[in-house]
């Protein structure tokens, strides 16, 4: 075989591969609007390290046994094949939706895999679907109910569901999910990662009764960059024609009854009459009502256009200035993920005591609530996948998972009137083979969501005092976004900054995603002591009155609203696995620096508004 076909092969293998992997991530629309029954709650757990609930003592998976029985999903003792080394009933029980490694000192390090067991009642009903939705699991979940395996998943940040129609029984039922947050090289993210690799079933499990043919998707928003005109879509699950949905906006003048096409599909578009536009000042929702076979969703959906033209970015027709922050998952009163609405509210608060319109929800999709709190609240949101530092360009099988990633977070988050921006990843090193992963990964996004912007944080460089901006992906993307450490990895003592310019190869609006610099929260000193509150605030002076001498700027979102974990930063005194750059401690106490943002936020507001 030449090693052309023998490429040739390996894709092959690897797309039947895919379609195993993903056959059942095409994912339902606003699953909380969906009858359902929560899973939530003390799940039992068995840590195993050596997996031996998946593999024989001859690394042989159990599943593809001719009993297909012997592992811990079996929920028995596994007597055929005389496994007697765990038991769920006695093992001790762990809070889902939450990480484990914050529930537990034996876990905080703990990278492996876990097994999770829960009981539940159910009584199906005949002509029903019943799908089991994970709104994530970190970052290999293999699924089982009642013993059978019903699918797996990998990426540790987006929902996924299998249809257990056939599989739910009257009475008690089990689920068993193993979970493995192992890194890899060739996975997204991959081994290197600057935030705390929390594994688990991070965020809501539910069993969700639909009718036999339901409302899989729809959209429905602005015409890209015409606010006179509604358009969009709803998709059935089957491909059935003539099916009736009926599409209530009752506040927008709209109420329509509409037949789908043989591929179970309307497209609509409709004239907005007299909408309130969703902005930050006035954070508008619409109540929609969709209804079909007796299902009627409910959601809260806003209005508005986003687009750049020349140097400006355009909210609702005019020019805007993106004051932002970047935020992680991570709640820092209380360690892991954060848990709830109350802890996502909190985050976002504190975004807006700061003065910003815009938050970059980093490094990977967070939980769907937190989106819509962003509707609530008014504030515009860039959203990202983990296609973080440096991936296995080369991969077909990595390239797939990514645009998998991607596409979920479209999926779930597009009719989010605070998502602004679609990110395709942060500071990947330069190389053609990246430049041809990533501009794939952006034609995507304008294939599936065009009334969105398209961006990602970039890398710069520097000759002398000269930083320079010349990434080609920047032509495919919306905007020169990128990130810069001046004052911290390097530029020297903060008051230096002022001697640096920018070169910006890009006719485009200027985003600065990351700059900042560490702070032990209490730590005091002079400004040129590193560490200190001092220092960060002198660095933010500096960098603020550098940054203002790029014409083409019209936003940023610092590196970071508050202090979070991370195993690379180690030093014991000032570091202790936190990433001090956050603007607030650990405990929630404001650092110097947070007031400089908030002082220049308030110029900029009124410069711009």
């Amino acid at each position: 075989m030449t090693s052309a076909n023998r490429y040739m092969a390996c894709c092959i293998v690897i797309w039947f591969m895919m379609q195993h992997v993903y056959a059942q991530t095409k994912l339902i629309q606003h699953i909380k609007a969906r009858t359902h029954l929560s899973l939530n709650g003390r799940w039992n757990y068995i840590i195993d390290p050596y997996e031996m609930g998946f593999y024989d003592y001859r690394r042989e998976p159990f599943e593809n046994s001719a009993s297909g029985t012997g592992g811990f999903y079996d929920n028995k003792k596994a007597v055929d094949n005389e496994l007697v080394e765990y038991d769920f009933d006695l093992s001790p029980t762990l809070n889902v939706p939450a990480d484990w490694n914050s529930q537990s000192d034996q876990l905080t390090f703990y990278e492996g895999t876990i097994w999770y067991r829960n009981k539940f009642n159910a009584s199906p009903q005949a002509g029903k679907k019943y799908l089991l939705y994970f709104g994530a699991a970190n970052y290999e979940a293999h699924v089982y109910l009642n013993g059978k395996k019903v699918g797996m998943h990998k990426g540790g940040f987006t929902p996924f569901h299998f249809d257990v129609t056939d599989k739910l029984q009257e009475g008690e039922n089990f689920v068993v999910v193993k979970v493995d947050n192992t890194r890899k090289k060739d996975e997204i993210p991959t081994i290197n990662t600057d935030w705390w690799n929390y594994g688990g079933l991070t965020r809501d499990v539910l069993l969700a009764e639909l009718p036999s043919s339901y409302i899989q998707d729809y959209k429905i928003q602005l015409a890209k960059d015409d606010p006179q005109w509604i358009e969009g879509y709803v998709q059935m699950s089957d491909s059935t024609s003539n099916q009736s949905i009926e599409i209530n906006i009752t506040d927008a003048g709209i109420k329509t009854s509409l037949k789908t096409d043989a591929h179970g599909r309307v497209n609509f578009r409709w004239p907005a009459k007299k909408l309130t536009l969703w902005s930050p000042e006035n954070p508008h929702l619409y109540d929609v009502t969709l209804i079909a076979h007796g299902e009627e969703l409910q959601d809260r959906i806003g209005f508005r256009t986003i687009a750049v033209q020349g140097h400006d970015i355009l909210l609702n027709g005019k020019s805007i200035f993106f004051r932002g922050i970047s935020i992680h998952d991570e709640n820092p009163l209380i360690p892991g993920r954060l848990r709830g609405e109350g802890d996502m509210r909190m985050m976002l608060q504190w975004a807006k005591e700061l003065g910003c319109n815009y938050v970059r929800l980093a490094h990977y999709p967070h939980n769907e609530s937190m989106l819509r709190l962003a509707d609530e609240m008014g504030l515009l949101v860039w959203a990202e996948v983990p296609v973080y530092w440096t991936i296995s360009w080369t991969n077909p099988q990595t390239f797939q998972n990514a645009s998998q990633q991607l596409g979920d977070l479209i999926t779930r988050d597009k009719n989010r009137a605070s998502v602004a921006v679609w990110s395709i990843g942060n500071e990947t090193p330069l190389s053609d083979e990246r430049l041809d992963f990533m501009t794939k990964l952006a034609k995507q996004v304008r294939q599936q969501d065009s009334t969105r912007l398209v961006a990602a944080a970039l890398e710069v460089h520097r000759e002398g005092k000269t930083v320079i901006v010349n990434d080609v992906l920047a032509n495919a993307l919306d905007l020169a976004s990128f990130n810069e450490y001046g004052g911290w990895y390097w530029g020297g003592d903060p008051s230096e900054l002022a001697s640096y310019s920018f070169d910006i190869a890009f006719d485009k609006p200027v985003v600065i995603t990351e700059f900042g610099g560490d702070a032990l929260g209490g730590f005091h000193a002079d400004e040129h002591t590193r560490w200190s509150e001092e220092y960060q605030e002198a660095l933010y002076k500096h960098q603020l009155a550098m940054l203002q001498k790029i014409d083409k700027l019209r936003g940023m979102t610092p590196w970071i609203l508050t202090d979070f974990r991370s195993p690379r930063r180690q030093h014991p005194h000032f570091q202790d696995f936190w990433n001090r750059k956050g603007l607030l401690s650990e405990t929630g106490k404001k650092k110097k620096a947070f007031y400089v943002l908030q002082d220049f936020y308030r110029q900029v507001k009124t410069k711009y508004e």
